[in-house]
């Protein structure tokens, strides 16, 4: 079957090669150009004249990534005798080290993102080297946060992370009660009812926990049918906000879920993984990053659940992005570097490695193989066909990462007693209007 699926992988590749050399005839243009719009002209770009130039590419990892990143550089290098100068930066360092160097004029020619606000306007429209049909290769959910204003291509989602819960299967064991079915989701109502039966017959400190993060809460948000931010517009709808957040205030007010780590750690990010390694709650909200941590640390069988449906099921995404700079040295050796870096053999590799879900729809539709804990990779892509649209809008606004904390602090005031839950709501839906109405200028 592998070696079936490398064959199947190798002529897309071939395939992909041929369809470069055709649409690298000399000013080719694309588009029948519709009212306003200029035909898109194709660059013309001989491969040979890659050979000797040097691409420097700036990346940050998230760990087993990195050593099939550097393998299938050396394919890249091979294949077009070329060097690839790959610079690892902490994550945190990320933005303001391009940043400087787009001022100080040493421009990398490619960079690994998480979102592209911070450098929309600096980025290439790779469609001028791999044409208007290239991102049709790619699901269209991932594809919205790599689109800038005028359907320019500026970047290709590499990768795919979807939130989703955990359970603590010895747990649900021992209490007699019976595991979520991948096939059919539970509700919330369900969920929740499950969580605390485990935490009363196992005698678990609590029954639920969740990281500290508006990329979590927003999950809930979306299976209760709104959201912070979408499409350049503070979109929050109160009443529903209301119904997805107060079960967790309700949890968190009768120690069904950790108060105190919510309230402890102001309003940066905390992950409660260690809560749910520790035994001490038998449903855990996080997503699919944390299969290779579980596998390798939990001392208990767990497995991956779907996400609880209300009025949407499905989770809430997040990915990576590869993207070129335009203003660097070689725009069409980066153009393939990234096409060369996302073939659906290259990203097959890529993601089996790190642990995450594809962005190409062949992969998408085939599935992946990964080496280990495949039903649990299994339900996060099968969550993945069961996921709102509107979720990628609002990961990819500009205006979602302000929001979101925004919502954090909001619902940290309301299990303090120091509001309600419509104050609370309202605080948010001003301040996400004001960072629209911001980034909007």
């Amino acid at each position: 079957m592998a070696k079936k699926s490398r064959i199947t992988a190798r002529l897309m590749l071939a395939v992909t090669a041929v369809t470069l050399l055709g649409a690298c005839a000399p000013g080719q243009v694309e588009g029948e150009g519709g009212p306003g719009q200029e035909p898109l002209t194709v660059e013309s770009v001989d491969p040979a004249e890659f050979k000797g130039k040097t691409l420097n590419y700036v990346y940050f990892t998230d760990g087993p990534d990195e050593q099939a990143t550097r393998s299938l550089i050396g394919d890249f290098e091979k294949k077009f005798d070329v060097t690839v100068n790959l610079e690892v930066l902490p994550y945190k360092d990320l933005v303001t080290s391009v940043q400087a160097r787009l001022s100080g004029g040493n421009v990398p020619d490619v960079v690994r993102l998480t979102g592209l606000t911070d450098f929309k306007a600096d980025l290439l429209d790779l469609r001028r080297y791999l044409g208007e049909k290239y991102a049709e290769e790619f699901l269209p959910g991932p594809l919205v946060g790599a689109a800038g204003e005028n359907d320019q291509l500026l970047a290709v989602p590499s990768d795919l992370t979807l939130n989703g819960p955990f359970v603590n299967v010895d747990m649900f064991k021992k209490a007699g009660v019976e595991l979520p079915n991948p096939e059919d989701p539970w509700t919330w109502e369900e969920m929740i009812a499950s969580a605390t039966k485990v935490q009363q017959a196992t005698g678990s400190q609590y029954a639920f926990a969740m990281d500290k993060s508006g990329h979590r809460l927003s999950t809930v948000l979306n299976q209760y049918g709104t959201t912070l931010v979408a499409d350049g517009k503070a979109v929050l709808d109160a009443d529903k906000a209301t119904k997805a957040l107060t079960p967790l205030v309700e949890m968190m007010g009768d120690n069904r879920m950790p108060r105190d780590f919510w309230l402890g750690s102001g309003s940066r990010y905390t992950g409660a993984n260690e809560i749910f390694l520790a035994q001490d709650a038998p449903v855990y909200l996080s997503g699919n990053w944390q299969v290779g941590q579980f596998a390798a640390n939990a001392k208990f069988e767990w497995a991956a659940a779907p996400n609880p449906c209300a009025e949407n099921c499905g989770g809430f995404p997040g990915g990576k992005y590869m993207a070129a700079l335009a203003e660097g040295k070689n725009p069409a050796l980066a153009a393939e570097f990234i096409r060369f870096m996302n073939t659906a053999e290259s990203q097959k590799t890529f993601i089996v490695a790190g642990g995450f879900l594809p962005t190409r729809k062949d992969l998408a539709e085939e599935g992946v193989a990964y080496p280990a804990r495949q039903s649990d990779m299994d339900v996060f892509l099968k969550d993945l066909s069961r996921t709102p649209e509107v979720g990628y809008s609002a990961n990819a606004d500009p205006a979602f990462a302000g929001s979101a904390t925004e919502l954090v602090n909001a619902v940290s005031e309301v299990v303090a007693g120091k509001t309600d839950m419509p104050a609370a709501l309202k605080k948010v839906q001003d301040k996400s209007q004001a960072l629209v109405d911001e980034l909007d200028r």
